[in-house]
């Protein structure tokens, strides 16, 4: 990864941090037709809260993503918002309060840098903010989806298929974009 230089933000930051938001952002406005496919097959067996657990790491992307790929404190907050963003202007269902969850995400994946002191953008940090992203999120819906309403078993479920979820794509899918991008020396500031 390219080494953290400063946290002041140039033009060259605002356009990948855009760029980013904007392809991630379709991406969560595609997610959203699996996500509503998984629910429909999910709810005959009493499992349709599985629907978003399964998935959600697909819609955590842009937080890590941004911070792995601008180094900056804050970034990753900014670009989960800025993908969200981009969700709703395309339409998606949840339409403006999706910017609500965007920040939740954005803000669990930001804690997971702030544990290294934004000095480490590799597999340790993005497993790190994985997991605070999973502990923020899942608290945010043990409120906000009645996830506390449900048995112990089902709770513990849904905390470790959201954590597997958040993993592949927000770890482990990001951390190989990131290192092909690098390869490829398309992050290389002038």
């Amino acid at each position: 990864m390219h080494e953290q230089k400063s946290n002041a933000w140039h033009l060259r930051d605002v356009i990948l941090l855009t760029l980013t938001a904007i392809l991630t952002g379709v991406i969560y406005f595609g997610v959203v037709f699996l996500y509503n496919g998984l629910t429909a097959l999910l709810t005959p067996l009493g499992l349709a809260p599985f629907g978003n657990d399964l998935i959600l790491g697909l819609w955590t992307m842009a937080a890590p993503l941004a911070a792995c790929l601008l180094q900056k404190i804050g970034s990753a907050t900014i670009g989960e918002i800025l993908a969200a963003a981009v969700e709703a202007i395309l339409g998606g269902q949840w339409g403006i309060s999706t910017l609500i969850s965007g920040f939740v995400q954005g803000f669990g994946s930001e804690l997971g840098f702030t544990f290294t002191a934004y000095k480490r953008y590799d597999m340790f940090s993005l497993s790190l903010s994985a997991l605070t992203t999973t502990i923020v999120t899942f608290a945010w819906d043990l409120f906000r989806e009645g996830y506390a309403a449900y048995h112990g078993w089902m709770i513990i479920a849904l905390f470790f298929t959201r954590l597997l979820s958040i993993w592949l794509f927000g770890a482990l899918l990001v951390h190989a974009v990131v290192s092909l991008l690098e390869r490829s020396h398309m992050l290389r500031a002038e």
